[in-house]
């Protein structure tokens, strides 16, 4: 008899920056040792997946709440205007 596969689902980062699972994927990206975050589509993003090496750092957040309450910050490249509210936060 062969026993029914657990349903993986996703991993998506929390406030406290643990991981846990989640059955529904995660609404942003971001890269552990940078600290930063950004849209599933950010175009630079995507050039570092695809040169590899990025994807080995990889996160996801369910909301950008998460992702800022995490300790990470958006990225200038695709989240330029809160990047900017981030920016100028730091005075």
């Amino acid at each position: 008899m062969r026993r029914s596969r657990e349903r993986v689902g996703y991993r998506l980062l929390g406030v406290d920056g643990r991981q846990y699972r989640s059955d529904v994927p995660g609404l942003l990206g971001g890269h552990r040792r940078q600290k930063v975050y950004g849209r599933l589509d950010c175009p630079s993003a995507l050039r570092a997946i695809a040169r590899g090496g990025y994807v080995k750092y990889r996160v996801f957040f369910a909301s950008e709440a998460v992702a800022v309450a995490a300790g990470y910050r958006p990225c200038g490249a695709c989240l330029p205007v809160q990047y900017g509210a981030w920016k100028e936060s730091r005075g």
